[in-house]
């Protein structure tokens, strides 16, 4: 049998930026997404199974691997930047935040809570007021078990306040697996789609993101809403993920759909059982080396209730906080929550005492 070898890099070992500062210059450490790091870690996966690791600090690696045709691509990606993404997302801020606006009745922290248009406006409005970049607006509820929603029903939630917040000059995102809305929003003013597919639902979609060069947010979810926690079988959560995303930017380029268009969001919660997720969020800095800029939606999840013994969605606050400042300090600076005020003030105090 033929041994399938593939390898990973994920960057280790946070240096405080004014002491980075200084081993930069002696080539000690790595600026990746505004985060000094020490050390890289190398995982060696052996037929999906076998996994090795090993860590090196950033002089022996550069010394011993940085040439080497095995590594250079994906050492070559943890740099990539993206102008483009840089001036919409970020306005030299460093970070976005994306305020979550669901316009359904059963989401599962907010479901009903923006049925009324008014409501919804005067809500969006509150989260840019409070520092949200951008506002994802959503028509189907993709929580655990979920039914899936019709196209035409979605766009009868969503057109009115898409339409709102676009004369109002607000960024939007679309949180939508469905061709037919995300071409209507974009018409409209969307300037982000976020399909939580990863444009694997719709068959059409990926010729709607090329047609209208849009950029893409692209998530892991094993099967659908309906099905997800029951497939939540994995050989290693963490490679496994990064493989099916790998797989998805690849799908997109190769119709011709840009890779500075793509945002990774690994899907926290989404087929992935509390252990999972916290595997995930402790190794996010390994998904840097896709090349791509990195979304995550901790807030409010339900495994925040699992640690924490807190039922109620809206009193995990805490816990998504917690879990958002530790992807921010490992260079993650996309973050999709409901707590709009409460994150950017969380984000904006630790990067002062950070910085």
């Amino acid at each position: 049998m033929t041994t399938e070898i593939k390898y990973y890099l994920r960057p280790i070992g946070l240096i405080n930026n004014s002491e980075g500062k200084l081993l930069a210059k002696e080539d000690k450490v790595l600026l990746i997404k505004g985060v000094y790091f020490s050390n890289i870690e190398v995982l060696t996966r052996k037929n999906k199974k076998v996994v090795e690791k090993k860590v090196y600090s950033v002089k022996e690696f550069l010394e011993k691997f940085k040439k080497n045709k095995k590594f250079e691509q994906s050492f070559n990606r943890l740099f990539l930047k993206n102008k483009k993404l840089e001036k919409l997302l970020y306005n030299d801020r460093g970070y976005s935040i994306f305020g979550i606006l669901n316009l359904t009745p059963d989401s599962f922290s907010d479901g009903g809570e923006n049925l009324l248009l008014k409501k919804a406006n005067n809500n969006a409005q509150k989260m840019i007021d409070n520092g949200a970049m951008f506002i994802d607006v959503g028509g189907e509820s993709t929580r655990p078990g979920a039914e899936q929603v019709t196209p035409e029903k979605e766009i009868s939630r969503i057109m009115p306040i898409i339409q709102i917040l676009s004369q109002k000059k607000i960024n939007i995102s679309l949180d939508t697996r469905n061709s037919s809305t995300m071409e209507l929003g974009i018409l409209s003013g969307v300037k982000v789609i976020n399909d939580v597919s990863a444009l694997s639902h719709d068959q059409r979609s990926v010729d709607i993101i090329k047609k209208y060069n849009c950029p893409v947010v692209i998530m892991h979810m094993p099967g659908t809403p309906k099905t997800m926690m029951k497939k939540n079988k994995y050989f290693n959560v963490i490679l496994d993920v990064f493989d099916y995303l790998e797989h998805r930017i690849i799908s997109c380029e190769n119709i011709g759909i840009k890779r500075e268009n793509i945002i990774v969001d690994p899907g926290i919660g989404f087929g992935k059982d509390y252990k999972q997720n916290l595997e995930i969020i402790k190794n996010i800095s390994i998904f840097h080396s896709l090349g791509c800029y990195i979304m995550l939606g901790v807030s409010r999840k339900k495994f925040i209730d699992v640690i924490s013994s807190e039922p109620d969605p809206k009193k995990r606050i805490g816990g998504t906080i917690s879990a958002t400042l530790f992807a921010l300090q490992h260079g993650i600076r996309i973050h999709r929550v409901h707590d709009v005020k409460d994150i950017n003030q969380a984000i904006m105090l630790f990067q002062k005492l950070i910085n």
